[in-house]
Parts: structure tokens; sequence; C-alpha cells
């Protein structure tokens, strides 16, 4: 029944989640709420594995979901759920694409899942950036998560304005943000 539950559940976030990775985070953390298979604390672990590992960050987290609920079974049965609506649905959009692209209805129907895949990527943006820079605490002092904050603000610099970095591949940042945290850890 579990193997059911995976499938049935990620088949759900990959069906509606248009807009890649980032667009699952919000039915991630339904499946969440819903199964209690991992805490949002464990989501917020999975996205940032699963951005620094190689492939898809919403394939990583249905493996590491399915791994750890039900072992390697679970893994591909939770992987091979999320994948299958793009599957199906590539193959049958590949097949009517090629008859109507040129049709007004198809172009307004693609402008409005681009509008779609814009709210669910933000809303996975705010969720993460909650979740990374508010921290429980009696005043907003101590609820904002100061080392989150400025550790942000170093990579976006660093990433973003300063030459000589611009040219580091995206892994260097991470490494550095993994070491980082390591550090402010202990």
């Amino acid at each position: 029944m579990i193997f059911l539950s995976l499938f049935y559940e990620f088949f759900k976030a990959g069906l509606f989640a248009v807009g890649g990775g980032l667009a699952t985070i919000p039915f991630l953390k339904e499946i969440s709420a819903k199964t209690g298979w991992f805490t949002l604390s464990q989501l917020t672990d999975m996205i940032a594995i699963s951005e620094s590992t190689p492939g898809p960050m919403g394939v990583n987290c249905a493996t590491y979901v399915g791994f750890e609920t039900a072992g390697i079974l679970g893994s591909i049965t939770a992987t091979i759920g999320l994948i299958t609506p793009s599957v199906i649905i590539i193959i049958l959009i590949s097949k009517i694409l090629e008859k109507f692209r040129n049709n007004r209805y198809v172009d307004a129907a693609f402008f409005g899942l681009r509008a779609a895949s814009v709210a669910l990527i933000a809303e996975a943006g705010i969720s993460v950036a909650a979740l990374t820079f508010v921290k429980s605490g009696n005043t907003v002092a101590e609820r904002i998560s100061w080392p989150g904050i400025i550790l942000a603000l170093v990579i976006l610099y660093f990433s973003r304005y300063c030459k000589w970095t611009k040219k580091l591949h995206p892994i260097v940042f991470i490494l550095f943000s993994a070491l980082v945290g390591i550090i402010f850890s202990l």
C-alpha cells in the first residue's frame, strides 16, 4: 500500500507542478502535511541537497522521500510516479503541437502556463526564504536568522556583482555555503 501511496502522491506532483523542480516544492509541502513522511525542516535539507547534486530537483526529492519511506523500491516508485505524467504529456503534446502550433488558443494556453510556472516558483522561493531566514524567538531580532541573511547577501554579491567571481562555477558557491553552514552550526 505504501508503494501505491508514493506513486499516487508523486504522480499528482508531477502532473500539476508545471515549471520544473522548484514548482514541485508546494506539492512537497502538501505531501509532508498529508502523509508525515518528512518534516518541513527535512524538506529544506532535501531542497539544498537536491539543488547541489546532479539531476532535476523534483526527481532528487522524490527519490529521497521514496527511499526514506520505503527503501530502494520506494525511491524507484516515487521517482516513476513523478516523471510518468511528464512523459505522457510530452508524447501527447509532441503529436498535437505539430498540427496546432500557430493556433491562437494554443499560444494563449502557453501564456497561461508560463504565468502559473512563475507563481509556483515564486511561492517556492518565498517558502524556502522563510524557512531559511526566519526562526523561532520572542522578539523580531531573535526571529531573524542573521547568519542566513548575511550568507545570502555575500553569495549574491560575489555571484552577481564581483567580476572575478562571476566566472566561477556555481558548485564553488554551493561548497562555500555548505562550509559556512557547518561552521555556523558548531
